[in-house]
């Protein structure tokens, strides 16, 4: 009885209908993978291209200094031929933790407030706002660290104990322009930890704060960390700010409210001048400008394998 509408069950498709089922050439698609291709191509090749212009000069430069030289000297003169990059080294540093002294707790704050606290109409509105820091020319973060910052910090510490130019005064501002780098990556981070997590803390009795300090923050340390690096990586390859505001000539010194040259500010003060193709003091910078290059690399580098290694699946 229930056999007789076997004739209309579907019949298996024919030889033909399988063929109509393979890939299809989509010109469109092609065009577009090889549009990716070529951009991935031309930054891979850029970067070497960078990297082999930097090397070329830099190894004519190690020729005449050596390597040990170079690292532990502690006096940068071309004009007597001592070559030691720890003052400007020192200095990159110095600013740089002050800009990451700054920048780390806050930008980490405003993300929690941003993610976990703030409305949906004041985070659309308080985000983008943020983001405009980002786009303000760092020129003008020079003129503020130098016309606003720095004499609240000499009114504050002394007239006598503060230069005009000061490495704490460039660092502080520093802080301010990559606070929306650090804030916008970690509450990217803070957004993607899964809402299942902080429902289940929340019904263990977890008040707001406690959720987000011990269950949020600790499930996107991978991305915070990341951002952490990546806003180090930008505060140590920043130019306008230190050449404006840190001031010039390479010293050795800790004291943050003296003036020292970072290696982004030499390279700036320096270049702009009358040099010589081939001297010395010309092929100096391209050594600095490697082991910038290096050091930002790294920093990157770093950041990747800490996302991977830190990362939290969820399913």
């Amino acid at each position: 009885m229930g056999f007789g509408n076997s004739s209309k069950l579907p019949s298996a498709p024919a030889s033909g209908g399988a063929a109509n089922l393979r890939r299809r050439p989509r010109p469109g698609e092609t065009v577009i993978q090889a549009l990716l291709f070529l951009a991935a191509s031309i930054s891979i090749f850029t970067t070497i291209g960078i990297v082999a212009s930097l090397g070329v000069e830099a190894f004519t430069f190690f020729r005449e200094v050596s390597l040990v030289q170079f690292f532990t000297d502690t006096v940068w003169q071309p004009a007597i031929e001592r070559f030691g990059i720890l003052p400007l080294l020192s200095a990159t540093l110095a600013t740089s933790f002050w800009a990451m002294l700054l920048a780390l707790p806050l930008g980490l704050l405003v993300a929690i407030y941003l993610s976990e606290y703030a409305p949906r109409k004041v985070r659309n509105f308080l985000k983008p706002v943020l983001e405009l820091l980002a786009g303000i020319p760092t020129v003008v973060y020079g003129y503020f660290a130098l016309n606003t910052v720095t004499p609240i910090i000499r009114n504050l510490f002394g007239q006598q104990r503060v230069d005009v130019y000061n490495t704490l005064s460039a660092g502080l501002v520093m802080g301010i322009l990559i606070l929306p780098l650090i804030a916008s990556m970690c509450e990217d981070a803070l957004s993607s930890v899964p809402r299942s997590l902080k429902e289940g803390a929340y019904a263990m009795g977890a008040n707001k704060l406690e959720v987000s300090l011990t269950v949020v923050v600790p499930a996107a340390f991978s991305g915070i960390a990341a951002a952490f690096i990546l806003g180090l990586s930008r505060a140590v390859g920043e130019t306008m700010i230190v050449a404006m505001a840190a001031g010039a000539g390479p010293k050795l010194t800790l004291n943050p409210f003296k003036s020292a040259e970072t290696m982004t500010g030499h390279i700036v003060r320096i270049s702009g001048g009358d040099l010589s193709y081939d001297s010395m003091d010309y092929q100096s910078l391209f050594a600095i400008a490697l082991v910038l290059f290096i050091v930002t690399l790294g920093l990157n580098m770093l950041s990747t394998r800490i996302v991977r290694r830190f990362r939290e699946v969820y399913e």
